[in-house]
């Protein structure tokens, strides 16, 4: 079921100021190097996946989750204010494509997937949390992986 993001932004926060939605011009595109067949992928998910007994995300929570790219889907949990999870819970790789992308490294399409994966409750939180917390703490766990490339997975 698609979910009207903008309304439901608007509903959420209707006692504060409108929400004035990020328009980015500035970022350069940057093309890869390296054939896709041939790089470490990451994916980072907005989700709100957690693997066993992670902590659940709470709203405004900028903190993210290690998910090994090896969990099974019985291992991992959903927890998300922003959006029906009812289809996620069911197939996580709705919002969280894991056993996709593992099915891509096997089949040599990507050329590995990163252990671990990332998720993060995205959507209903500060643009500011984002650039200021959880971003530059995302690029550092990017750059530890030694990442070429990653999939970010919008919920």
């Amino acid at each position: 079921m698609p979910v009207d993001y903008i309304p439901r932004t608007r509903d959420l926060y209707s006692d504060f100021t409108p929400y004035r939605w990020v328009v980015n011009e500035t970022a350069p595109f940057t093309p890869l190097k390296t054939p896709i067949a041939e790089c470490r992928v990451a994916m980072i998910s907005s989700g709100g996946l957690m693997y066993r007994d992670q902590p659940r995300f709470h709203r405004e929570d900028s903190s993210y989750r290690r998910i090994p790219k090896n969990a099974r889907r019985d291992e991992l949990n959903v927890w998300h204010f922003g959006y029906p999870t009812h289809d996620a819970e069911q197939d996580p790789n709705c919002v969280f494509p894991l056993e996709r992308l593992r099915e891509l490294e096997s089949a040599g399409v990507i050329g590995e997937l990163t252990d671990p994966v990332f998720s993060f409750m995205g959507g209903i939180y500060s643009t500011r949390k984002v650039r200021d917390e959880l971003a530059p703490q995302i690029v550092d766990e990017l750059k530890r992986a030694h990442a070429d490339a990653f999939f970010l997975v919008p919920a």
